[in-house]
């Protein structure tokens, strides 16, 4: 199309030119025509027209060929231009084609995304219509739960109320009633507990306010003893001696160093000696070896650590005695340094006594004593516990126990006739109290009564024989023999009739029976022995 339009005004133009010259080539006619008439045309007017035809003819060509070339040039211009349009149309026509098909493929896509929401949509309904069952199923389901509570509610009222009307009281009324009667029991029982116990304390009381006011008016007097420095630790074999001495000696040099102690090891089997006049530091020393025996690693520097650990143990264990000593003494109101001080004392011996116990016994007799004499109880108490508070610093401090223990008592604020009671116990200082003498007297009695030693001689036989007696009364047993001071039970057993298992069996119910039915200090090894002999003669 473009080109058929190039190619009309190429000839247009043409055709313009052509009719220039041919209209030109007239008027030049009709000029010569005109002039014939008169006269001829000269020469010059000839050559003028003939040069304006030759020009005219020149511009004609020229137009013709610029014309041709304006015509070419529009021809090639018009070519290019349906080339371009060509090649547009095809990239429409190719991009046409492109948008149809992404068309197709996202018509396609949503079709499908169209079918999976018609299908999600219909699980949600049905997924809905589930819950709403199920919803409907649960309000059933509590609205039955409700009717179901209201009627048991409505049975409990009922069975009250029957029960009420069968007892004739309220709910109420009758947990009063119970509380009540519970309580009345109880009273009624502690009354009665409390009578027995009166009556136990007058019988005894009597008993022993005769027998103290009998020692007293006879003032015994007390035997010093002398006192124990030795301690004795059994070991689990022999060979623990010679750990416990270490290479050239040098566990025994660091143990002692520690400790303050002497560690004597000789030919006693089992067993080493602890010595020493402190008997604080030696019941800690043998602690401290109690414990690197059990743990079987034995050098200085576990010696170290075994002994600040057992240390601080004794210190608990004499806090602890000395409390409970008062605490038993009904005594609350002490200076805890005495009361530290009177714990140590449970280390020490006197008159064939542990100290502490002593003081305890001489306490309870002197609160009995000023109980017959109408005296203040807890003033005598408070003398008689102290008395002998000085003999926990003896081996530290120089002079007299009872001058130590004074200057004590009075140093941690006790009273003046507290303090002069515990200096003059001993009649170091003139005695010049009721209380003082008092003292003295319970002191006297708490030492030296009469079967003191000979009854703790007879429990510790008495100890022994019980625990041969226990060994002895199982099936099988042949012999029972107590060793070592009671800490050992050998057993023999007939081989014929106790097996190795039983034998087991045998000497875990000893131990239990005995840890059961006596008291003993450390611990007691229960040995059973079956032995089986074969004896032929050769001849």
């Amino acid at each position: 199309m473009g080109s058929t339009v190039v190619i009309m005004l190429a000839i247009a133009v043409v055709l313009l030119a052509l009719v220039a010259i041919v209209t030109l080539v007239v008027l030049i006619r009709r000029t010569g025509a005109g002039r014939s008439g008169t006269r001829g045309p000269t020469a010059e007017e000839i050559a003028d027209v003939q040069s304006e035809l030759e020009q005219a003819r020149r511009e004609g060509v020229e137009i013709r060929v610029k014309a041709e070339s304006d015509a070419g040039e529009m021809l090639r211009r018009a070519e290019a231009a349906a080339e371009g349009a060509l090649r547009m149309r095809k990239e429409v026509e190719d991009e046409t084609r492109s948008l149809k098909h992404e068309l197709k493929e996202l018509r396609s896509d949503l079709e499908r995304r169209e079918n999976r929401l018609a299908e999600r949509e219909q699980r949600l309904d049905e997924e809905a219509r589930r819950q709403a069952e199920r919803g409907r199923e649960l309000a059933e389901t509590e609205s039955q739960l409700a009717d179901r509570r209201a009627e048991l509610d409505h049975v409990e009222d009922k069975r009250r109320e029957v029960l009420e009307r069968v007892a004739g009281l309220t709910a109420d009324q009758a947990k009063a009633e119970l509380v009540m009667t519970i309580e009345n029991q109880a009273k009624r029982e502690a009354a009665l507990i409390v009578r027995e116990i009166e009556g136990e304390a007058r019988k005894e009381g009597e008993k022993r306010a005769c027998k103290i006011v009998t020692l007293a008016v006879q003032r015994v007097a007390t035997e010093q003893t002398a006192e124990s420095v030795v301690s004795v630790l059994h070991l689990p074999g022999d060979e623990m001696k010679g750990r416990i001495i270490g290479r050239e000696g040098r566990n025994i040099r660091a143990f002692e160093s520690t400790t303050g102690v002497n560690l004597i090891i000789d030919d006693t089997p089992e067993a080493v000696l602890l010595s020493c006049f402190d008997p604080v530091r030696r019941e800690t020393a043998r602690l401290t070896l109690e414990k690197l025996v059990l743990d079987g690693r034995i050098h200085p520097q576990r010696i170290e650590e075994a002994y600040e650990r057992s240390k601080e143990e004794v210190k608990d264990l004499c806090v602890r005695a000395g409390e409970d000593a008062l605490v038993e003494l009904g005594i609350t109101d002490m200076h805890p340094e005495l009361i530290t001080l009177l714990g140590q004392l449970r280390y020490r011996t006197s008159y064939g006594q542990n100290v502490l116990k002593h003081l305890i016994e001489s306490a309870h007799i002197a609160g009995i004593m000023a109980s017959e004499l109408r005296l203040d109880p807890m003033l005598l108490k408070r003398c008689t516990v102290l008395h002998d508070i000085g003999k926990a610093l003896t081996h530290e401090v120089e002079g007299s126990h009872a001058l130590i223990g004074a200057e004590i008592a009075r140093r941690y604020g006790e009273h003046e006739d507290v303090v002069h009671a515990i200096e003059a116990h001993h009649n170091e200082v003139e005695v010049r109290t009721v209380e003082a003498v008092l003292t003295q007297a319970a002191d006297a009695i708490s030492g030296s009564r009469p079967g003191a030693r000979r009854e703790s001689l007879e429990a510790y036989v008495k100890r022994l024989e019980r625990l041969e007696e226990i060994a002895q009364s199982y099936d099988g047993v042949e012999k029972v023999f107590a060793m070592q001071a009671g800490r050992e039970i050998r057993v023999m057993v007939r081989p014929e009739a106790i097996d190795d298992i039983q034998a087991q069996v045998i000497a875990r119910d000893v131990a239990k029976q005995v840890e059961e039915e006596l008291t003993y200090p450390g611990q007691i090894r229960i040995t059973v022995v079956r032995e089986s002999r074969a004896t032929e003669f050769a001849r």
